[in-house]
């Protein structure tokens, strides 16, 4: 899918939203995900492809991607990424994937995103809010700081339970703090019943999370998982 860099965006502290015009009008699902490459000299053992949720809504009227500016420890393509001046063409694979909304429109849905893990629901929501349709969806967003939180504007104004747990809370912090666990998960009303729980985040948070609510007895056919490689934390 040919494209365009038509913007990008600052969503939180070292979080960009980068948005692309498509040559033609793009067709995904909220949720779904892409590929890109970008060809660049000399790219390190990471390669030259990656994939992102797409955390644009379908309504959009351009496709964007979200992720996070690591710094020193930035890949080669990261790099390129952030360098790319507006106006660049790149290309984007068919959006694919089924990390997406159940067709069950009344079911409960538990949404747990782990720091950038946040950008399907944000599409999904985004696409809710968008469309006028009605889900019941509680949104627990775990973020190291508060300046970590990404989307909070569209959060907050959603007709959903959003909560934010803050593993460095600030010290007027008054919502709910500590690390992301399966416990934190179960307070949420609804996980140990019949919720569809999505997990999204970091692999190794996510395994751990799906691992531990299975074993606490969540059956794991509600358990929705999308990971996030190359991310040890939030």
């Amino acid at each position: 899918m040919k494209t365009i860099l038509d913007h990008t965006h600052d969503e939180a502290k070292n979080i960009k939203t980068f948005w692309f015009k498509p040559e033609k009008p793009a067709r995904y699902t909220a949720g779904q995900f892409t590929e890109i490459r970008l060809k660049h000299d000399k790219p390190d053992d990471r390669g030259d492809k990656r994939w992102f949720t797409v955390s644009s809504s379908p309504t959009d009227a351009m496709m964007s991607i979200t992720t996070k500016w690591a710094g020193d420890k930035a890949s080669s393509f990261k790099k390129t990424l952030f360098s790319l001046p507006m106006g660049t063409e790149v290309q984007l694979a068919e959006p694919m994937g089924d990390f997406v909304l159940p067709k069950q429109t009344d079911r409960p849905l538990v949404f747990v995103a782990g720091g950038i893990g946040v950008t399907p629901m944000h599409s999904m929501i985004k696409w809710l809010v968008d469309t006028g349709e009605k889900r019941d969806i509680h949104l627990l967003y775990a973020a190291n700081k508060l300046e970590d939180v990404a989307f909070r504007d569209l959060f907050e104004k959603a007709p959903i339970t959003f909560q934010i747990i803050l593993n460095n809370p600030p010290k007027d912090w008054k919502g709910k703090s500590g690390m992301l666990t399966a416990d934190a998960v179960l307070e949420v009303p609804g996980v140990a019943d019949t919720a569809m729980v999505y997990l999204s985040g970091p692999e190794p948070m996510i395994e751990k999370l799906f691992d531990d609510l299975k074993a606490k007895g969540v059956d794991k056919k509600r358990l929705i998982t999308d990971y996030f490689p190359n991310y040890d934390a939030i």
